[in-house]
Parts: structure tokens; sequence; C-alpha cells
């Protein structure tokens, strides 16, 4: 087969699988989670073979480990957050209500009868800006459960993903054995090269990732339940949960813990400034010691990149595609670097020069 057949080939397979997955979105989240589950914990099993037991042992032993975290999570977290979150949700509309009177309040206090004279329509503004405000957090709170954890779906992640978890890390290493006998002859060496690269990227960060997500999560519980802070457990997790998107963990806990705080401890300024500290506190603590620690430099994934990535993925797949957004962005990375290291290489570039002549 020629060098055009074969990409093209490649492509129409590249093409055939993202058909697949936007048709089939609606109903791959378990067993992508289930595959993303058994990809982390692979290392794990690998480890205890090597200490005598068998892969079937290894495998019991782990997923019952694991499936039981889960169930004590089930059982004594999520009802305290789903709590938490019906609460905040119902106070959305008297929380920007005080936060808009704070501010009016302050206003006049600092500018008198000239704030009034100078802006008419401001309180009006303010008080349609937290309508639609609540409006918008209703909204995406009903995008998310109605897009991502369903009813349906939440259930087929309860029951089906210890399932296909289960199954796909007992034969994990057959599956890539398999793989790897499919890949073509002639390009085996190097296809297995760019797998192993990306294998790298994608475990460093995303194993990496994350320990650095629990780590900061339980900061932020600790630290705001420790202050006092109404919705401190959900807050807390939020921020940890969604710090994988660069910056945007802190800033959304910086915001909802802020105005929380605000309406809650006004004017305990101690109070405010230890609650917007936590945050503060947690973002160093992040970018100058878990990140270059436990994730380090090797993963080469640019935070542009991976929001773009994010934003794309989620747009055209969904929730499934932000659970593929991390290890497509990862191997997109390595194929342009192997791309890009063989057009270096190149005539195309070097033009008439040759590869070991001097540039003049």
């Amino acid at each position: 087969m020629s060098a055009n057949k074969q990409t093209l080939f490649w492509i129409g397979a590249m093409a055939v699988l993202l058909l697949v997955v936007a048709l089939l979105r609606e109903i791959l989240l378990p067993f992508v989670f289930g595959a993303a589950i058994a990809y982390f914990l692979d290392p794990l099993a690998d480890r205890l073979e090597k200490l005598g037991l068998s892969r079937l042992w290894a495998t019991i032993v782990i997923v019952s480990i694991f499936a039981l975290f889960v169930a004590l999570g089930l059982i004594f977290l999520l009802p305290m957050l789903v709590e938490q979150l019906i609460d905040l949700v119902s106070r959305l509309p008297g929380y920007f209500q005080h936060l808009r009177d704070l501010a009016v309040s302050s206003l006049e206090r600092w500018f008198g009868d000239r704030w009034s004279g100078a802006n008419p329509g401001l309180d009006a503004t303010l008080k349609e800006l937290a309508g639609k405000a609540t409006g918008w957090a209703g909204q995406l709170l009903g995008s998310v459960w109605s897009g991502g954890l369903a009813v349906v779906n939440f259930l087929a992640l309860i029951v089906i993903t210890p399932v296909v978890t289960f199954y796909l890390l007992l034969d994990w290493d057959r599956m890539m054995q398999h793989i790897s006998d499919w890949l073509p002859r002639d390009h085996a060496a190097t296809i297995r090269k760019i797998a192993c690269e990306i294998d790298e990227v994608i475990s460093g960060f995303v194993r990496g990732q994350i320990t650095v997500l629990a780590i900061l999560g339980v900061f932020y519980v600790v630290g705001l339940t420790l202050i006092g802070l109404k919705y401190g457990l959900l807050i807390g997790l939020g921020a940890g949960i969604i710090s994988f998107i660069p910056f945007v963990g802190p800033v959304v806990g910086f915001v909802v813990g802020g105005a929380v705080a605000f309406v809650q401890f006004w004017p305990q300024w101690p109070l405010l400034a230890a609650v917007l500290s936590v945050f503060l506190i947690g973002q160093i603590i992040e970018g100058n010691v878990l990140s270059p620690m436990i994730i380090g430099d090797r993963v080469r994934l640019h935070p542009v990149w991976l929001i773009f990535a994010l934003f794309v993925f989620g747009y055209l797949f969904g929730f499934v595609g932000m659970l593929l957004a991390v290890p497509a962005a990862a191997a997109i990375g390595v194929l342009v670097r192997f791309g890009l290291a063989i057009y270096l290489q190149s005539s195309l570039y070097r033009g008439g020069t040759k590869a070991g002549s001097k540039k003049r």
C-alpha cells in the first residue's frame, strides 16, 4: 500500500471513530468512564502481579477497594453535597439581592446624593443583572443534570461502570498486546514509540492531576470549614475538581466563596479575608509546589491548548467529550511534535541544503 493510501486509510478511520463517538455520545459515558478508571488502575494491578497475585485476584482486590471508596462517598458525601447544592441554588436570588443592597448602600455612603443623581438607572440594572445571574445558575444546573448526570446515566455509571472497569482491567495487558500485533509491520516500531510517548503524557498528566486536585479539594474544604463558611464542602470540592481547567477552579471558588462570605460575614473583614486567602494560598501552593513536584515539565500540555480542547470536545461530544479532551489533546500534541520533527528534517523545510550542511 502506497503512502498516500495509508494516509487516506488512517484519516478515514479517524473520521469514522469521531462519527461513532458523536452518534453514541449519549450512551458512552459509563464505558468511557470505566476505561479511564481501568487505565488509571492498571499500574497498580501490574505491581500486585509482581508481588505474586494472579491478574484475576489483583483485579478483584483493586476493584473491590475502589468500589468500597466510591460506595462510602455515595453514602456519606453525596447526600451532603446534593443538600448544599439545592440549598445554595434556592438561596441565590436572596444572596444576589443582599450583595446588591450592600453595593448600593456602600456607594451611597461614599458618594452621597451625587450617586443617586448621577446613576438613576443603575439600581434597576443591578436588579436585572441579579435576576439574569440567578437564571443562568438555574439553567447551568439544569443543563448539567440533563446533559451529563441524568438519572439513567447516573444509574448506568453506578451499575455498568464497575463491570466495564473489572473486565477492562482484567484484560488490559492482553488487549494492548493484541493492538500491538495489529499494527502495520512497516511502521510498528514508530507507532509504538509514539504510543509510548502519548501514554507517558496522558498518565503523567491524568494521574498527577488527580493527585493535585484531591490535595487542593481537601485543602479548600478544610480551610473553608474551619473558617465556618456555609457550603464549605460544596464550594471547596467544586473548586478542587474543576481546577483541572487552568485558573478556572480558583477563580470560581474565589467568586462563589467570596460572594457567600460577604453575605454571611459582612462586615467582619478578617473572616472575609480568610476565605479569599484560602483560594489564593491554594493557587500559590498548586502553581509553585504541587504541579512542579507531582506533574513536572514532562507532560508538555500548554494551558491554552488544554482549555481549547476541553471547549471543543465538550461542544462536539458533550460530557463524554470533556472526558476524552485531555487524552485527545495529549495525543494530538505528541503527533504534532512528531510531524514537526519530520518536517524539520525534510527537504520541504531545508530546501536544497543537505542535512549536515551548515547554514550561511
